[in-house]
This record gives C-alpha cells, sequence and structure tokens, in this order.
C-alpha cells in the first residue's frame, strides 16, 4: 500500500483540501477529503487525474522536425507521407524499440499516464513477415515496460492504397497484411498490454468487408480508425461511395462507446451531430493537425455532447498542455472569439482537462482520468513552488499549465500507481536517452 497527500487535488467532486490517496497495486484503493497526512505518507502540493493520450505512432518521433523543409510544389499531407515512408522502411526493431522508449519517457514527462499505440509496422523492410509475427508489437511493449506507461495496444490492419480496394504501393510493404495473418497477430499481441484492441487503419486502407471482420476480432476491445482527417480523404470516399467517410462508416459499422473517430476533423452537420450521438470518443490530435495542414476539427461536436481525448499522433511535439492549448486557439483563430471551450463563466483550462481526461480513458478502455476508489492511479503533480504558478488557485492553475506553463511545471507522474518521474525528470531518462541518440544516429547515416 501507497500513501500519498496533497494539499489541493481535483476530485470528481471538484477541488478539495487535505487529499490522502491511498494506492493498492495499480488502482486507488481509498480517498480521504479533509485529513491530515499520516505518518510516513508522501506529500505533494497539488495533484490532478492523469490524462490519457489517445493516439500515438511511436516510430513517428525518429523523424520530428525533419519533414519541414519546402518541396518543389505545393507540401501538404500526402507529400509528408514520403518522409515517413523513409524512416518506416529504413528502421530496425531496435530502433523502433529505443525510439519509442524515449517517446514515452517524454510523455510521462509531459504528464500523459498512458498511451494508445496505433502500432502499423508490423513486416521487415522487405515486406515479409518476422520469424516471430509480433516482434514490433513486441517492441513496442517493451518500450512502454522501460518507461513504466500504461499501454493499450492497436495493431493496425492495412490493406490497400485508396477507396476501392486499390493494391498497396510498395512504400507501404512493412504495414500490410491478409485478414488470416491479421487474426494472428491479434492473438499474439493478447497479453503484451494491458489492452488490446484493434485499428482498422482508415476507409481508405480497409474495404467494407475487411472492416466487419477486423472489428469482430477485439469484440469487447477498442476500434480506434482514421476518418475524415483530409479534405481529399472527402473527396475521395465521395466518389468512391456517395457518401462522407464519417457518415459512411456511421451507416456500415455499429459504431458505439467502444470506437475511437481519430481526426474526424471534416464532418458536415449531420456528421457531427450522428458522431457525437453514437457515444463515440473523438481522438484529436490538435498539434499534428497543425503540423500537417490538416484542417480544424469544428467544436460544435462538444457543444453537442460529444466526447473527445487528445493525442500526440506523428509525435512532433509531445505536451498535455501543448495539445489542449493548441485545440483552444485553433478555435479562437476560426471563429475570432476567445474561450470557446467553457461553459459561460467556466474555467477553460478546467472544461478542456476534464473533459480530455474522460474521453483519453474512454478511448483506452482504462479506468482512469479521475482520482477515485478504483481508478487506475494515473496521477499527475504539479510544481506548486513554481513562479509560472504564483498567485494561481484552482481553476486558475490549470489555466496557467495549459496557456502559460505547460511541461514545465510538471513535477511527478505516476502511471498504474508506480512513481516514474520526479522533479519532472524520468527515473529512467539517462538510459533510454543513450539508446535513442544512438538509434537516431545510426538513421542519419542510412
Amino acid at each position: 500500500m501507497t500513501a500519498l497527500h496533497f494539499a489541493r487535488a481535483l476530485t470528481p467532486a471538484g477541488w478539495a483540501s487535505d487529499v490522502r490517496v491511498e494506492i493498492a497495486g495499480a488502482r486507488v484503493a481509498k480517498v480521504e477529503i479533509g485529513v491530515m497526512a499520516a505518518p510516513g505518507d508522501e506529500r505533494h502540493a497539488l495533484a490532478l487525474p492523469a490524462i490519457a493520450n489517445l493516439h500515438s505512432h511511436a516510430f513517428q518521433r525518429a523523424f520530428a522536425g525533419l519533414a519541414e523543409r519546402r518541396g518543389p510544389a505545393e507540401d501538404n499531407f500526402w507529400t509528408w507521407r514520403e518522409t515517413m515512408y523513409r524512416y518506416a522502411l529504413a528502421m530496425t526493431p531496435e530502433q523502433i524499440e529505443a525510439v519509442a522508449a524515449q517517446l514515452y519517457v517524454e510523455m510521462l514527462e509531459a504528464g500523459f499516464g498512458a498511451v494508445a499505440e496505433f502500432h502499423y509496422l508490423h513486416n521487415a523492410p522487405d515486406g515479409r513477415p518476422y520469424g516471430r509475427r509480433a516482434e514490433l508489437a513486441e517492441r513496442i511493449a517493451a518500450a512502454a515496460a522501460a518507461a513504466g506507461i500504461g499501454l493499450t495496444l492497436l495493431p493496425v490492419f492495412y490493406a490497400h492504397a485508396t477507396f476501392g480496394g486499390a493494391p498497396p504501393r510498395a512504400e507501404q510493404r512493412r504495414f500490410i497484411a491478409d485478414l488470416d495473418g491479421f487474426a494472428a497477430l491479434v492473438a499474439d499481441c493478447r497479453g503484451l498490454a494491458e489492452v488490446v484492441g484493434v485499428a482498422p487503419h482508415s476507409l481508405r486502407a480497409v474495404g467494407p468487408r475487411e472492416l466487419e471482420a477486423v472489428v469482430a476480432m477485439a469484440p469487447d476491445g477498442p476500434v480506434h480508425i482514421h476518418v475524415a482527417e483530409q479534405v481529399k480523404e472527402v473527396e475521395d470516399c465521395l466518389a468512391w461511395s456517395g457518401a462522407r467517410p464519417v457518415r459512411w462508416l456511421l451507416d456500415h459499422a455499429s459504431v458505439d462507446s467502444r470506437w475511437t473517430a481519430i481526426h474526424a476533423t471534416h464532418m458536415d452537420k449531420d456528421e457531427t451531430t450522428a458522431l457525437a450521438a453514437s457515444g463515440a470518443v473523438a481522438g484529436l490530435c490538435p498539434i499534428t493537425e497543425a503540423n500537417l495542414g490538416d484542417g480544424v476539427f469544428d467544436a460544435e461536436f462538444l457543444a453537442r455532447g460529444g466526447s473527445f481525448g487528445i493525442g500526440s499522433d506523428s509525435n512532433v511535439e509531445i505536451g498535455v498542455a501543448a495539445e489542449l492549448r493548441q485545440l483552444e486557439y485553433a478555435q479562437r483563430l476560426t471563429q475570432r472569439r476567445r474561450n470557446l471551450m467553457a461553459a459561460a463563466g467556466r474555467s477553460t483550462g478546467r472544461a478542456l482537462y476534464e473533459r480530455a481526461a474522460a474521453g483519453g480513458a474512454q478511448a483506452l478502455r482504462r479506468a482512469s482520468g479521475s482520482i477515485a476508489p478504483g481508478a487506475v492511479a494515473d496521477l499527475v503533480s504539479l510544481d506548486r513552488a513554481s513562479p509560472l504558478l504564483a498567485g494561481r488557485e484552482d481553476d486558475e492553475i490549470l489555466d496557467a499549465f495549459i496557456f502559460h506553463a505547460g511541461s514545465r511545471v510538471v513535477d511527478c507522474v505516476w502511471s498504474g500507481g508506480v512513481k516514474l518521474v520526479s522533479g519532472g525528470r524520468h527515473r529512467a531518462r539517462e538510459t533510454v536517452v543513450a539508446r535513442f541518440v544512438a538509434a537516431i544516429r545510426d538513421l542519419a547515416k542510412t
């Protein structure tokens, strides 16, 4: 049993003083409010439930910042993919593990408590399966274990280059599987992570019959899918089916609370209302969506009762506060107004944080996102002594964290009840960083 005492904590009932949290194994066993610290309690000033990162492609951390040189023609998402393919085809299993471990350390240091890895590198560089089919999934699991982060593993099914069953491109050969091979892969992944679901990559890459078969492989697990990220994707889907991507998905799949619609950037009003009503989570990755020029998510989805969470996707930048800030700022830029994600009189930071915590927990199928008995003990403490938080109290602290201070005020982080970050630094940082640097230097030679 571990006991933590917080002078102030954000609980499901709101902010509370003198909060004592007992942790048994990975979960919160007991929460007492208004009590003094007991002898032996570990004391901290301020606690929040840690948010889960609901969408990551770990290997893409290897080329963060290396796709920012303008090409001879118009640069967009589709030209960015050429850089992604180059790294996807070059990385060894050892390099993938080293990069993923570094990424997960950075996530924890930024205040994330768990991650959903949308894992689509399966094959060897020549496109053939490894001797152990789940070799690269094992590397992701090993990286998560080294960092200590809670992992929801989402093996990705990817079969086609675009709508209508077009054959895959040669550059996609590390992603590709048939249904039998993918079923075997999913079976091999079970036991590698706390939660294993499935991720039909997109309607571009998965045909209708394949989608149905893949979803059936995780009858009780999470289902994540990229949808409506790009305008071209919407246009191509209309040409193929006569329907927009989100509309087609809602009409042809049993979309419910197990599902997470990654991006869902380009929806019309009917799609927005229907997706919100389905109970699915909108998996928003505001920094990546801005970096790739995807577009801006319509926050009307939230006004209609939709749930959302945040992810870091291409991992060009890692930060709980940074993702939430970008989400709000994008709305401000398009609507030319301020404080758009909160109800009248409410803190924008509080509204963003609590809704993202709930949506992330739902997307990962992880009982986290709150400081309450029975919840997974994913917690973050902030450095109350930081001058960046001086004079701030309660919701003002969340506003300052998201819109001003960011990761600089993250102090300690627990994932599954294990303290992994102290004073803003991960306990395995030095070892993990050394492996990462060696991998990146080797990649730079290829």
